[in-house]
């Protein structure tokens, strides 16, 4: 993933978990990133603005907040891969108590946010003939009874950003990263030791080593890929 220009991405969620992992990285492999979240000091200290960093804190789903991250992309040129990392786990209910009220909102943030987001950023991603990624869950292909709210929301996503790429001949992956040790997955086991969970940051050489080689768009686990870097 080292490149000989000024590679730029968006990754939203930037403030923990994947996101933060995934950001790091990339600037740490000399990109440009541009992310948000909704916490303004856990963002900002988690990842202080640089040179290097665009930190945004917002709502992802906010018209106004979408387009100040378009603004930063502007200010670049250029966009070479967008990441919709940010997501909300919602109710952890049976589909049939679930209030329609909230099934909506995980919606708008784990579908429809990312969804115009993609429109805004899309000519800077054809031009630079970037990478659309969707962040996914085995909840997307598997039935876990009280996780349906979230599953359908990434179900959805996976045909949507797979959808996009195949109208905009970009590559597009929907990326399961697996069980991780994040706020989100202790939220989903309230209670329960998931310590033995992998950290984000040894999911992202498996993201990295998908993004730099030929693989076709696709939906991918990143456990089955190997880590860049890795012999094959």
């Amino acid at each position: 993933m080292n490149r000989s220009h000024n590679e730029v991405a968006v990754v939203t969620g930037g403030s923990a978990g994947m996101g933060l992992a995934l950001a790091t990285t990339l600037i740490d492999k000399g990109w440009s990133v541009v992310t948000d979240a909704r916490d303004a000091d856990r963002l900002h200290t988690a990842l202080p603005d640089s040179t290097r960093v665009t930190t945004l804190a917002g709502d992802v789903r906010d018209g106004d907040h979408q387009d100040a991250i378009a603004a930063a992309v502007a200010r670049h040129g250029r966009l070479d891969l967008l990441v919709h990392n940010a997501s909300e786990l919602g109710p952890m209910l049976p589909l049939a108590e679930v209030p329609e009220s909230l099934f909506s909102g995980v919606l708008a943030t784990n579908l429809l946010a990312p969804l115009a987001l993609t429109q805004r950023l899309l000519p800077y991603l054809i031009a630079s003939r970037g990478t659309l990624v969707g962040i996914s869950s085995d909840a997307a292909v598997e039935h876990y009874p009280t996780w349906g709210t979230y599953a359908a929301s990434k179900a959805a996503l996976d045909h949507l950003v797979l959808t996009l790429g195949e109208e905009n001949g970009i590559r597009a992956y929907a990326v399961d990263p697996g069980d991780m040790r994040t706020a989100m997955h202790q939220a989903a086991f309230p209670g329960e030791d998931i310590s033995d969970r992998p950290l984000p940051e040894s999911v992202v050489p498996h993201l990295l080593a998908l993004l730099a080689g030929d693989e076709p768009s696709g939906r991918y686990r990143a456990a089955d890929l190997a880590p860049a870097g890795a012999s094959r």
